[in-house]
């Protein structure tokens, strides 16, 4: 169901709202003449490493940082510097929310989730506690569904910023708002599929080791991560899925008692959050630098 809807949420983007704000913020985040094609394949590479990494040891770590940070350590390599020929090779003015929203969203996904669980549990207080459960078992499905459309529009697009910026650096495109709708759908397909194939060590995480969710919970939390993914997406900042819904999860928590929250588990998840885009960087500036290697003494 979590793989449908985000492969429905391509048709909301595209011809509700008719445009992908989120990839075009990633597409530009580095300046169009610093991006060539070793740039993206290094800066994917390295995504692609830390992704595997992280998901091997149950870290849940987030994709759009991963991107992001591979994406300007490939840049700023090729460029040999900050700045270059009288340009800046990082665009500030899209990266530096991205960065401040690694702590805003999972707060604001913390605070939305702890309201919302407040004044459920007082809206039910009175209700039997069997045919509650019963009923949130039931909306659950509903919250799942729009945190799983949030999580399409929102991941499903730094993807497609990412091939958008290789097709400029190809001169296939002149500007992301003219892509092929071969592009988004595939993007949104793809990350669909990859929701179908698992991924139960990220899930176990979740699902129990932060805190213990029950299905009242389980609705709040996930309501709350799709109201912060909407509004993030609307306002073109990509934000990470599962640093939004790990505060939702913690804000949940933290209605029962602060001791409810594994908060050892947290700052592990925590730590992982901070070192996702400086590793992903290095990494993709080492990529770089082998591919650079390599195609100088073999293909020159």
């Amino acid at each position: 169901m979590g793989g449908a809807f985000q492969l429905r949420r391509f048709f909301i983007s595209k011809y509700y709202f008719g445009e992908f704000k989120i990839g075009n913020t990633i597409a530009k985040s580095v300046n169009e003449d610093f991006i060539t094609l070793g740039v993206i394949f290094s800066g994917l590479l390295a995504a692609i490493t830390w992704n595997l990494l992280t998901w091997w040891f149950g870290i849940p770590s987030s994709s759009s940082h991963t991107l992001l940070g591979g994406f300007m350590g490939a840049a700023l390599t090729h460029a040999g510097s900050w700045s270059a020929h009288g340009k800046d090779v990082i665009n500030y003015d899209k990266v530096i929310p991205t960065f401040l929203f690694i702590f805003l969203a999972p707060i604001i996904g913390m605070i939305i989730g702890y309201i919302i669980t407040v004044i459920i549990i007082n809206i039910c207080r009175r209700a039997h506690p069997y045919k509650a459960d019963k009923w949130f078992r039931r909306l659950q499905l509903v919250s799942s569904a729009l945190f799983s459309l949030g999580h399409g529009g929102n991941d499903a697009q730094k993807v497609l910023g990412i091939i958008a910026a290789a097709m400029v650096a190809n001169g296939n495109l002149d500007n992301i708002r003219h892509v092929p709708n071969w592009v988004p759908f595939a993007c949104f397909t793809a990350i669909a599929f990859g929701t179908l194939s698992g991924g139960w060590k990220i899930v176990k995480t979740m699902g129990t080791r932060i805190t213990k969710v029950t299905p009242l919970e389980g609705v709040s939390a996930e309501t709350a991560g799709a109201i912060t993914l909407f509004l993030t997406e609307k306002l073109g900042i990509p934000v990470s899925t599962t640093h939004t819904i790990t505060g939702s999860i913690i804000g949940v928590g933290a209605t029962r008692r602060l001791s409810a929250v594994r908060w050892g588990v947290t700052i592990n998840l925590l730590w992982a959050w901070i070192l996702t885009i400086p590793v992903s960087a290095v990494l993709a500036a080492v990529y770089y630098f082998i591919f650079h290697l390599v195609r100088h003494n073999f293909f020159h």
